[in-house]
C-alpha cells in the first residue's frame, strides 16, 4: 500500500528543478542553482535533477532514460519525506525549455507506484502536486517543435509512437497537476505555440492552469531577469505559489 508517511511539524513543500539545455547539456546556473536559491529563500526545499542526456548521433542516452530519471527522483523524495522534512503532498516540479519538456512529460506520464515492486522506492507515487513550466518544449511533432531537443531525446530516426507519446499537449490527463506557464510571443528557439497548446489541453481537461506570455523576450532567460516585462515572472510565480499556500506570507 502506497504512503501514509508521518510528516514532521516542520515539513515543507519541495520543488524538483529540471534545467534546460536541449537534452544535450544542463543550464545549471541560471536554470538550476539560481532557481533553487529563489525557492529556498521562500521556505521551499529545492532539489536539482541532473537527468540523462543524449548525443547528436543517437549514441548517448535516449528516451525513456530521461523520464525514468524524473520518475525515480520524485519517488525518492516521497520515500524520504519524513527524514528530509518534506511534505509528501506538496512536491512540485519546475522545468525550463527541454527541462520543461521533461517536467511536462512527468506531469502527463506519472503513476501511483507499484505496490508489488521489490524495490521499496518504486512503491511510491511519482505524481507531482504542482507544475511550473518556463518556455517549455511540449510538442515532438509539427513545425512548432524544437528539433534539437527531439533529436537528442529520441535520436535521429525516432519511431512514430514515441513522437506522439511525448507530444505532451496530447497526453494531458486527470492526474496532470495544476500548472503555470511562462513564455514570450517571439521566442526564437521554442515557439510560444508549445505553451499555448499545452494550456488549451489543460483547460479542456479541467486542470487548474495559468499562462503568461510576454510580448518580447529571448529564450532561456530563467526565472530571474533584469528585463522589465520578463522581470514580472518572479512576482507572478510567487503570487501563484501563495494562492496554492506553498508560500506563507508574514
Amino acid at each position: 500500500m502506497f504512503l501514509n508517511l508521518v510528516e514532521t511539524s516542520d515539513s515543507k513543500p519541495t520543488v524538483l528543478i529540471m534545467p534546460g539545455g536541449g537534452y544535450q547539456m544542463l543550464a545549471m546556473d541560471h536554470e538550476g542553482n539560481a532557481v533553487a536559491k529563489w525557492f529556498r529563500e521562500r521556505g521551499i526545499h529545492a532539489i536539482i535533477l541532473k537527468y540523462s542526456l543524449g548525443k547528436f548521433d543517437g549514441s548517448g542516452h535516449q528516451h525513456p532514460a530521461m523520464i525514468n530519471d524524473a520518475r525515480r527522483a520524485l519517488r525518492m523524495i516521497r520515500a524520504n519525506a519524513a527524514d528530509w522534512k518534506v511534505n509528501a503532498n506538496m512536491i512540485g516540479i519546475i522545468g525550463f525549455s527541454a527541462g520543461g519538456h521533461l517536467a511536462s512529460t512527468l506531469a502527463t506520464h506519472a503513476d501511483s507506484g507499484n505496490a508489488e515492486a521489490e524495490d521499496p522506492i518504486e512503491k511510491f507515487s511519482c505524481v507531482p502536486n504542482l507544475c511550473m513550466l518556463f518556455y517549455p518544449v511540449i510538442m515532438m511533432d509539427g513545425r512548432h517543435t524544437h528539433w534539437g531537443s527531439r533529436r537528442f531525446l529520441l535520436g535521429p530516426t525516432p519511431i512514430k509512437e514515441n513522437v506522439l507519446n511525448l507530444s505532451n499537449d496530447k497526453q494531458v490527463n486527470a492526474t496532470t497537476p495544476p500548472t503555470i506557464l511562462f513564455h514570450t510571443s517571439d521566442d526564437p528557439v521554442v515557439p510560444v505555440q508549445n505553451s499555448i497548446n499545452y494550456y488549451v489541453a489543460l483547460r479542456e481537461m479541467g486542470i487548474p492552469c495559468e499562462l503568461h506570455v510576454s510580448e518580447h523576450g529571448a529564450h532561456g532567460v530563467g526565472l530571474l531577469s533584469d528585463d522589465f516585462s520578463l522581470g514580472q515572472w518572479e512576482g507572478l510565480l510567487q503570487n501563484w505559489l501563495t494562492r496554492w499556500k506553498w508560500i506563507v506570507e508574514d
